[in-house]
């Protein structure tokens, strides 16, 4: 018999909901907040606002899509965090009071595993999928991790950022530039026509397989300031430049933790996932380098790189075949634990 999946995500800015069978995506909604881009960010407060007005029409709207009734759910998995407290009350309180009224199970999930498990979402078009154990490199605006995948329920963080995202690198890098808000994707249509040799940002020097980007962010606002003591056009001039070489650097220090990973657990099988993976510069040079190192990679579709709810549900159903639920008492975690 088969087992249906409403799975909510509200962690950040998008409010999305989704409906699976088994691993088999029925639909997946999302309503996502312009506001923000006013502000050059997310504003918590507002978030959570546009959560309340967007929950229930976006989850009648999977169900519909769905083509199925409420009455034949049988769980309904939510994203417990890490993320905005504001915004996961919202999802949380939710899924809770929906589930209550129809007497099924509620799941929690944690933001993180669930962009990994996105890999395992089914389409109409058959896909490889990985086989255990793999590692994934999880890249947001929020973190970056390399984490040893052994199976849905196994996972072990062994490379982590110790101060900031390289999503957040993007952005920080995009803001400094003047782009628009979110930057990662302005930073990767210019990094397409620059050169990415033009500028030189060093590589930061951590021990181990942990990140850190601060540096690189600071190098390169300290660069682009003493350059526009000079000429103050110097943006506007290198544009494209700045963004390739900027992204190129990320990149680079991104796979070279991730190729140092693989070296050191013998795992060949490799996936990328979160937001930044759906950058193309990310992409192209992790392609590159599996052909040269022989690595199976699984590159995640375009629509499950950005927060979605289709992720929420597959981890969802995977807690399900286990039997692992959450009672009415439970509370979001801004940062919740791996």
């Amino acid at each position: 018999m088969s087992t249906y999946i409403l799975g909510i995500e509200s962690s950040c800015d998008d409010t999305s909901a989704a409906v699976l069978k088994d691993t088999v995506i029925l639909s997946n909604v999302i309503a996502n907040q312009d506001i923000h881009k006013t502000y050059g960010g997310v504003v918590p407060e507002l978030a959570s606002r546009a959560h309340q007005q967007n929950i229930i029409p976006v989850v009648e709207v999977a169900l519909r899509k769905a083509n199925i009734q409420k009455k034949q759910l049988n769980a309904i998995a939510f994203t417990r965090g890490p993320g905005l407290l504001g915004s996961l009350l919202v999802g949380t309180s939710f899924a809770k009071s929906f589930a209550l009224g129809l007497n099924i199970p509620i799941i929690e999930v944690n933001h993180l595993k669930a962009h990994i498990l996105a890999h395992f979402i089914e389409g109409k078009d058959p896909k490889k999928i990985p086989e255990f154990p793999f590692l994934c490199l999880t890249v947001s605006g929020g973190h970056t991790q390399i984490v040893k995948v052994n199976s849905p329920s196994d996972m072990h963080i062994i490379g982590n950022t110790i101060d900031d995202a390289a999503g957040e690198a993007f952005d920080k890098t995009a803001k400094i530039m003047g782009l628009p808000y979110p930057g990662g994707p302005h930073i990767d249509r210019l990094a397409k026509i620059g050169n990415p040799e033009a500028f030189h940002f060093p590589e930061p020097k951590i021990q181990g397989l942990n990140y850190s980007f601060s540096g690189l962010k600071t190098s390169f606002l300290y660069f682009v300031r003493d350059h526009l003591k000079e000429n103050p056009d110097f943006i506007e001039d290198n544009k494209a430049n700045l963004a390739a070489s900027m992204q190129h650097a990320i990149i680079k220090t991104l796979l070279g933790k991730l190729k140092r990973a693989v070296r050191e657990t013998g795992i060949r099988e490799v996936a990328i996932a979160g937001g930044v993976s759906a950058n193309s510069g990310l992409r192209n040079a992790l392609t590159e380098l599996a052909q040269k190192e022989h690595w199976t990679t699984h590159i995640p579709e375009f629509q499950f790189t950005t927060d979605n709810a289709a992720m929420i549900a597959v981890t969802g159903y995977f807690k399900y075949l286990n039997k692992d639920f959450a009672s009415q008492n439970i509370a979001p975690l801004a940062k919740s634990l791996f």
